[in-house]
């Protein structure tokens, strides 16, 4: 029994060290994803439960192999903080993603998000004098307004624009201003349909846009909080594989130490 349990723990420690890979390699793919070039969040919290996963998993793989009790017991030790820390992160960014919803426009493939959609901590965790002006500046280095699409009026609407194009690359729908191209609108002769500060911060240098605006805030907040909810299903993956090794854990280590009462009853 007492191989058994060691052989099946080395097996899932092998599994869980392929799970910490590419969990490291997912935080790293975020960098690159060409929806969100600037958005860095992800990557710290799938970068530590990557590596956290990884060392654990390691020590895991030469206790069980080399049937050491005590780093078994660190093992588990460790692994039993992992979980709580897990649940708790998990719990904790649902939470924090709960709010939220944007207002679609229908058949337009474009939507308006407000900062008060979302919650107070995510705003203050994104939207801060250092973090924003990171994302700003990047996002006029990676050049993102000129992935939209241009030409007339019809063809523009008939093209679904991400909430990142849409917020930070045309004014507010509800600001009423007159389309001239993708990234090129003018204000009506009449004051702007809603008196919001975002359709006065419009601007139509190609460098400026609406990125200073609430709407690309918003829109920033939407990628976000879209993809800390997948990092949540990523989390309760990985929390029920952790809570299944750590049983199995626990079953080698108990094996082991029959294991070695028996053979000290035979000396």
């Amino acid at each position: 029994m007492a191989r058994v349990s060691n052989g099946m723990i080395a097996a899932l420690n092998i599994l869980t060290l392929v799970m910490a890979i590419s969990a490291i390699g997912y935080s790293l793919w975020f960098n690159v994803k060409p929806e969100n070039p600037c958005q860095k969040v992800l990557k710290t919290p799938l970068l530590v439960v990557g590596g956290a996963l990884m060392v654990v998993s390691l020590a895991g793989l030469v206790g069980s192999c080399c049937r050491i009790s005590i780093l078994l017991w660190m093992y588990l030790f460790v692994l039993f903080l992992l979980i709580i820390c897990l649940i708790c992160f998990t719990v904790f960014t649902i939470i924090v993603t709960n709010k939220g919803v944007g207002i679609a426009l229908s058949r337009r493939g474009v939507g308006d998000h407000r900062l008060g959609d979302y919650s107070g901590w995510l705003q203050k965790y994104v939207i801060n004098a250092q973090n924003w002006d990171e994302i700003k500046s990047c996002l006029v280095d990676v050049k993102l307004c000129a992935n939209i699409h241009a030409g007339k009026v019809e063809d523009f609407y008939k093209h679904n624009v991400s909430p990142i194009l849409s917020g930070c690359c045309k004014p507010p729908s509800y600001c009423g201003l007159e389309f001239k191209n993708a990234t090129y609108w003018t204000m009506p002769k009449t004051d702007p349909g809603v008196p919001d500060p975002d359709c006065k911060t419009w601007s139509n240098v190609q460098k400026e846009l609406c990125i200073e605006c609430d709407s690309c805030k918003a829109a920033v907040l939407y990628n976000i909080k879209r993809e800390w909810r997948l990092l949540v299903l990523i989390n309760i993956c990985i929390l029920v594989v952790v809570v299944f090794v750590y049983s199995v854990g626990c079953c080698a280590l108990r094996n082991n130490r029959n294991g070695y009462v028996k053979h000290r009853g035979h000396v």
